[in-house]
């Protein structure tokens, strides 16, 4: 697995891979988390062995709180 600070080329190296109870059925435009980890991991979900971004816990919260809150547009 190559990676660098924020992202790793192969994600099939992490386990622990859920989607969000907010993805609805094969749309296609589902991201997944893997839990476990000490940096979060997070794909595309119709790229399964392809790259994932990398979040630190503090990181990951900010982006969610984001979304949450509508500061990330769709």
């Amino acid at each position: 697995m190559v990676s660098s600070e924020h992202t790793a080329s192969d994600s099939s190296a992490f386990t622990g891979w859920y989607k969000s109870s907010y993805s609805a059925g094969n749309q296609g435009e589902c991201l997944e988390v893997a839990r476990g980890h000490a940096t979060i991991p997070v794909r595309d979900s119709k790229s399964a062995p392809g790259p994932a971004v990398l979040f630190s816990t503090d990181g990951w919260r900010s982006f969610i709180g984001a979304v949450k809150q509508g500061r990330i547009g769709a």
